[in-house]
């Protein structure tokens, strides 16, 4: 079993020697001994600091290839006029180039797992194995978009693909409600149990799907959600921006999580959530970035920021502090979906973000939790370790340059079919 020493690097505000055997931290706060450093991979890690990277709990990562196509209008007529005629021109080879400049991004700002709702899985499934980062993958349902055969096909697809990896799992993610009929929508949910697999969806996500969900069928979408009886502990819900007590009540006592995407849903003027109350409601809370053509990028550090500040205007100053909206965008995203992963501690996968303390935005460093929080940024991360395995090292991706090449050949031929 390979072993890495992470020498002298700062843990909780201590200079410490951390081993990782294998996939998992062996020891975080114990000292080592001449068998721990036996045969391992000794990193100086001096001048550096380890933290918990980020988990990036709904995204559409192929989209990196819209990035700008389509800005400054409302979801549906951005969907409709734009995103989706532009999406119906893309090749599965498309959709592996795109992903690939998606893990790029991620992996460059510190993320090491995403949960990816698109197209031509088996393509983004590829580029994940490769980077060696984690994902959950969705088998995507959207009746509107999809023939009754591709629908079947897609079920298949599950059965047959039920274990795919240490680092790659599948999901069950229906659209929405309103792109998947009530027999699908339970069918899925179905599925899921059964296969033990994540079910997530797009959730009460502008006023107009609020408001067409109690014309159609008189309650809100969470409401409906709980009589189609697919709430519980592996449903994960995305952007849950329209939200009510009733329904966070519900979410809550049902153990379903729910993942926001602020910078997406105030780009798209759907909606600022009510953070505070859905803390309050018991509700598991994580953060996402959604897809980079709404974003208009993969930060998740610029959507943690932006988590906390829109609770502070909102409900005071004091609420969600820097220690609690990172938790929303590691620990809580891991819970989620399953990963036992997201914190610096022994028995834990070995997922770690090595800041330079050197860098600007982390001095003066009176306190490291929040000076990652508020002021720093991408610039700060030195390297990526995934599964006990480094992804980036001193800044730098194998073969980065040539990613970004190819994506912006890509997008551009892209653009010329539309």
């Amino acid at each position: 079993m390979s072993k890495i020493v992470l020498k002298s690097v700062m843990f909780q505000g201590k200079i410490r020697d951390i081993l990782i055997s294998g996939k998992r931290f062996a020891k975080v706060e114990r000292p080592l001994n001449a068998k721990d450093l036996d045969k391992a991979e000794i990193i100086d890690c001096s001048g550096l600091a380890i933290l918990p990277p980020f988990y990036n709990g709904h995204c559409h990562a192929a989209m990196t290839l819209l990035r700008g196509f389509a800005d400054d209008m409302p979801l549906q007529e951005w969907l409709q006029n734009h995103i989706w005629p532009f999406e119906g021109k893309m090749t599965p080879k498309d959709i592996e180039i795109g992903s690939r400049l998606a893990v790029l991004e991620m992996i460059k700002s510190g993320t090491v797992f995403f949960a990816d709702m698109y197209w031509h899985r088996e393509q983004t499934m590829k580029v994940v194995k490769e980077m060696g980062i984690r994902a959950t993958i969705g088998v995507t349902f959207a009746q509107g978009l999809m023939s009754d055969e591709a629908i079947e096909n897609n079920f298949k697809f599950i059965r047959d693909h039920r274990f795919e990896s240490e680092r790659v799992a599948l999901a069950v993610m229906p659209h929405s409600p309103y792109m998947v009929g009530e027999a699908l929508f339970k069918r899925c949910a179905k599925v899921a149990r059964e296969e033990e697999m994540i079910l997530h969806t797009h959730l009460a996500e502008t006023k107009k799907e609020v408001a067409d969900c109690k014309k159609q069928y008189g309650c809100t979408p969470v409401e409906l959600m709980d009589r189609y009886t697919v709430l519980g502990g592996n449903f994960v819900a995305a952007h849950c921006v329209h939200m009510n007590d009733e329904d966070m009540t519900l979410m809550a006592d049902s153990s379903s999580a729910a993942i926001l995407n602020p910078c997406s849903n105030l780009k798209l003027s759907s909606g600022i959530p009510k953070i505070p109350k859905m803390l309050e409601s018991g509700m598991l809370v994580g953060i996402g970035t959604d897809g980079a053509s709404s974003n208009n990028n993969l930060d998740m550090h610029e959507e943690m920021k932006l988590t906390s500040l829109l609770t502070k205007v909102s409900s005071g100053a004091e609420k969600l502090p820097a220690e609690e909206v990172l938790k929303m965008a590691t620990s809580n995203v891991a819970i989620a979906y399953g990963v036992p992963a997201g914190v610096i501690a022994e028995g834990f996968l070995a997922d770690a973000l090595l800041v330079d303390l050197k860098n600007e935005r982390l001095n003066p460093c009176h306190n490291l939790v929040s000076n990652w929080v508020y002021s720093a940024d991408s610039s700060s991360i030195h390297s990526v370790i995934c599964n006990g395995k480094f992804v980036m090292k001193n800044r730098h991706v194998d073969g980065e340059e040539d990613i970004v090449r190819e994506a912006e050949t890509c997008a551009k031929s892209i653009a010329s079919r539309c």
